[in-house]
């Protein structure tokens, strides 16, 4: 065999093989994928019942409603157009708050209520150490 025929074998026989991986990569993410949808795509598209995914938005003010048991918790996640009320049992993160946005795992029930077995607060962009708050220059440098 010639070397430029070996060089082509090799490079197709490279080819295959990471392809292959690629292949085999994306079908095992697959099933571990947990897609995000902001309450308007939730209102327009058809999610079953227990499929996991991940709900996006803000969390609406005065939403926020703490059940007696100390652990529960409901609220109302909206985006420009629609709103989808939320169930949660946990510890929230110490950024969730009203008027935050909020990101929750987990899936709808029957009724069509979001039951969130995890929640991730978003924080802004802006954030600044307690201690240095208000202590920048307009030029950018901390003052001692």
């Amino acid at each position: 065999m010639k070397p430029k025929q070996q060089r082509l074998i090799l490079g197709i026989f490279a080819v295959l093989a990471v392809s292959g991986a690629g292949f085999l990569a994306l079908s095992a993410l697959e099933s571990k994928a947990a897609y995000f949808y902001s309450p308007s795509d939730l209102a327009t598209s058809d999610v079953e019942p227990g499929k996991a995914f991940r709900l996006g938005g803000m969390v609406a003010d005065k939403s926020i409603i703490r059940e007696p048991d100390g652990v529960t918790m409901r609220f109302v996640v909206q985006d420009e157009s629609n709103r989808q009320s939320v169930v949660f049992k946990g510890i929230a993160p110490d950024l969730f708050k009203e008027n935050s946005g909020v990101i929750a795992e987990g899936s709808l029930d029957a009724s069509g209520q979001f039951i969130a077995t995890n929640l991730l607060a978003k924080h802004d962009e802006k954030y600044m150490p307690p201690k240095l708050d208000g202590k920048m220059h307009k030029t950018g440098e901390v003052s001692q």
